[in-house]
């Protein structure tokens, strides 16, 4: 009873965490909050912005 048990938490688990059916590539697919696409000017425009974060100076 014992094994049957513990290949019922095995199969859930494995349904729960496995892979899902539908295949998709991650950059085709990217969009923004609002659902839009993202472009290659919104990544560079992020990318500098979280660049320019290092180069501010504080005020003391």
């Amino acid at each position: 009873m014992a094994l049957l048990w513990a290949a019922g938490i095995l199969w859930l688990a494995y349904d729960v965490a496995g892979p899902d059916d539908t295949q998709s590539n991650g950059e085709t697919n990217v969009t923004d909050v609002s659902g839009a696409p993202v472009t290659d000017a919104d990544q560079k425009a992020l990318q500098e912005a979280l660049n320019s974060i290092g180069t501010v100076a504080c005020a003391t």
